[in-house]
């Protein structure tokens, strides 16, 4: 195909944009030259967002848009703009909201018809090419909005009117304030109660979702009522199950550890290669939509690495490790630093997972007979799977646990375990010859901060140096190339952004400064504290002061309090709806801006002792509080900030002295054991103590320290701004740390 048969998409830079270059469609990239052609030819608009991993859109695209006939219809009658949804979540979520208001359908692929200056009048989801599915055909709904446009033209702009009145005030929170109070914490976990599926796991029925923000706030909740683990050999926390319990959470433990178990176990978890589908197309967690995306993967992390500290469940562990594993073979720039976006789910339009799932003879053409005896036991293959377009097709899932194979085969469960390792081994060796889905090598910087944190929270518990490294090199390329002086340049927070992608997938596509927005600057910045707490470099503190900063300059509402999504005017925010304000509150799965960045300024302040970072946030979370309680369990990230503010911060410095590493890490290991929003860990060395390595609210009391002449390892105990006398005795700290948190709880 020459250039010459291209439409303008070969200039996009998205992997998304760029895989509709070869379409007969005459696509526009969102921007001024679109809206002007609208204006200048007087046709409505068909806007289509979507994402390259998204199966339903390459569906549309293969049954319409690479159609001749529709083509032919939308290049006569409308202006066609597509958009990426990964690249461009502002323009996602007000549509989102629009077609919502319009159809009560939402999702990808999202297509939206607007007036010619963007506003929506009308929209669905996926149309198919027939009529079907409860759905007119595609060709018939662009024929009819088109008729619709020229000839009841009045109608349309009144119905876009109220569409647009409908967003504003779905998205304004004026007049929903209140006091911040810890009731929303009992109506989330109420929520998760009435939600939890007793049999299956997990909340609601499908398709399923994991909620990891609503998981880690009842694990949290958890525990905070169990011991704080004793020590093993070097340092760590041993995690002996079961956990002794200090209050009656028996129905909490039961949600926590049934949830994630039932995960991990079923085929929304990769049982080879290890990592998340997205989510679960069944309520038995057996049947996954493939894609699989990186903030999944990293917010799942945290939470069975935070699900190993609350249980001591090994189990747990051995998950955060595999999840790592897939994401440092398959998400990973390995030479630069960073975590790519997401793999598809399909190699083509004709499959759907067949790169993941297995035939009975797939199995057995790989394995010996008892491997495959094993396998097909453990992972229920059988002639029959679950795959409606293949029934042959077995989506892997653990049916069988190791004791239940080893009595109805006759042998022994090591010899079990043994064969189920090699089967595994030889059927991902397998697999890895088959044709692979798509990898979107775009890092785009907000995901990537989620990733550096959960991989330095694991990191910390588990023992990874080469996670914690990676994590580091990530984040250095972050602020490396994605942390910008402005145009504006001058001395004010505003003189620097961040911007939202940091490499595109696809080489040969062309570099594009895409806005940072309000998730970007508060994931980055909470990046860089965790980078802080991880390796005592003052910079990294430093940084995510400056990007709070500049957060507050560019998003917070100092009138009415909370943080807008995207700054005004940026990128083209005038065209279409993007002028309407948004206040993120809602966790989509990712946690939401507005608590994040709450989380963020309350860190701050428990650094700093800077009243004005504590005012904003609470400013922040008042502006929410007479209506977050209705959004259950995907207010949770606002719950977990809501935890921050109330609760006494709960600081542990270990200070390592000049011949005492194994001493330092036990200490370190007793503070990192316990898991807690507000309790925050430092490791440096007394040499880093006095040479300024300390943020205001700690240089003002450790450097003054006798011991730090010593030369001997100890650790400080700091809650609610006050230090207690240093510790060398780990049980010590131990009990310490214990009494600390009981009393901030």
């Amino acid at each position: 195909m020459t250039t010459q048969t291209l439409n303008s998409l070969a200039h996009a830079s998205s992997a998304y944009l760029r895989s509709a270059m070869h379409q007969p469609i005459q696509w526009h990239e969102w921007g001024e030259e679109a809206f002007a052609a609208a204006r200048r030819e007087n046709k409505p608009m068909l806007l289509d967002i979507g994402a390259v991993w998204c199966h339903w859109c390459h569906v549309m695209d293969r049954e319409s848009y690479d159609d001749p006939g529709v083509a032919a219809i939308v290049n006569e009658h409308f202006i066609a703009v597509k958009v990426d949804r990964d690249e461009r979540p502002d323009i996602d979520s007000r549509y989102q909201a629009a077609v919502s208001a319009v159809s009560g359908q939402g999702g990808w692929p999202l297509t939206a018809f607007l007036t010619a200056d963007g506003k929506p009048f009308y929209g669905g989801t996926y149309f198919p090419p027939t009529d079907g599915y409860g759905r007119p055909s595609f060709k018939r709904v662009l024929t009819s909005i088109a008729n619709a446009y020229k000839e009841k033209h009045g109608d349309v702009v009144e119905q876009a009117k109220m569409v647009e009145s409908t967003i504003a005030q779905a998205e304004s929170f004026a007049g929903r304030g209140g006091r911040v109070s810890s009731s929303i914490i009992n109506a989330i976990q109420k929520s998760a109660f009435s939600m939890f599926d007793p049999q299956h796991g997990g909340f609601g029925q499908a398709p399923k979702f994991p909620h990891p923000s609503a998981l880690d706030l009842l694990i949290e909740r958890y525990a905070r009522t169990v011991e704080i683990p004793t020590l093993a050999a070097k340092g760590a926390a041993s995690m002996g199950h079961p956990r002794e319990l200090r209050g009656n959470d028996d129905e909490l433990r039961n949600v926590i550890v049934s949830t994630l178990e039932h995960m991990a176990n079923g085929g929304v978890y990769d049982q080879l290669a290890g990592g998340f589908h997205r989510y679960s197309v069944d309520e038995r967690w057996v049947v996954p939509h493939f894609e699989k995306m990186c903030y999944d993967n990293s917010e799942l992390l945290k939470n069975y690495v935070h699900g190993y500290q609350a249980t001591g469940s090994e189990f747990f562990a051995d998950v955060a490790r595999d999840i790592i594993r897939w994401m440092d073979e398959w998400l990973s720039d390995r030479e630069r630093g960073g975590f790519y976006a997401s793999q598809d789910a399909d190699i083509s339009m004709d499959d759907d997972g067949d790169y993941f799932t297995w035939t009975l003879d797939e199995a057995s053409a790989v394995l010996t007979e008892e491997e495959a005896q094993v396998a097909a036991l453990h992972y229920d293959i059988n002639e029959i799977g679950e795959m409606h377009h293949n029934p042959a097709k077995n989506v892997l899932y653990v049916r069988a646990p190791l004791e239940e194979i080893a009595r109805r085969m006759s042998i022994s469960v090591e010899r079990v375990k043994d064969l189920l390792d090699s089967a595994k081994k030889k059927m991902y060796a397998a697999r890895l010859q088959r044709p692979t889905p798509y990898v979107d090598k775009t890092v785009y910087v907000g995901w990537n901060s989620m990733c550096v944190s959960a991989y330095l929270e694991a990191a910390k518990v588990l023992g990874l140096d080469d996670a914690r490294h990676f994590a580091l090199r990530s984040l250095d390329r972050i602020l490396g190339e994605a942390w910008k002086l402005s145009a504006e340049a001058g001395e004010s927070p505003a003189s620097t952004r961040l911007l939202h992608v940091v490499a595109y997938s696809d080489p040969a596509a062309s570099h594009r400064e895409v806005s940072g927005l309000l998730d970007d600057y508060a994931a980055t910045a909470i990046a860089c504290l965790d980078a802080y707490e991880a390796t005592a470099d003052l910079s990294y503190f430093k940084f995510a002061k400056a990007i709070a900063d500049a957060m507050i300059a560019r998003f917070f509402d100092a009138v009415s309090g909370g943080f807008f999504d995207a700054e005004p005017a940026a990128d083209g925010a005038s065209l279409g709806v993007l002028s309407t304000r948004r206040k993120p509150l809602q966790d989509s799965p990712t946690p939401a801006g507005n608590p994040m960045a709450a989380i963020v300024l309350l860190r701050l302040h428990h650094y700093t002792g800077d009243g004005g970072y504590r005012d904003k946030a609470e400013q922040t979370l008042e502006t929410f509080a007479g209506v977050a309680g209705q959004f259950g369990i995907f207010a949770a990230t606002y719950g977990i900030a809501v935890l921050h503010l109330l609760e006494n911060p709960v600081q542990v410095v270990v200070v390592e002295g000049s011949a005492s590493d194994e001493k330092a890490s036990a200490l370190a290991g007793v503070a990192a054991s316990a898991f807690a929003f507000n309790k925050s860990v430092l490791r440096l060395t007394a040499n880093q103590a006095v040479a300024g390595n300390l943020p205001p609210a700690l240089a003002e009391t450790i450097p003054n320290l006798p011991q730090l002449k010593s030369g001997e390892s100890f650790a400080v105990l700091c809650s609610g701004f006050a230090c207690q006398p240093p510790v060398t005795d780990p049980a010590e700290l131990r009990r310490g740390l214990e009494s600390a948190l009981e009393k901030s709880f």
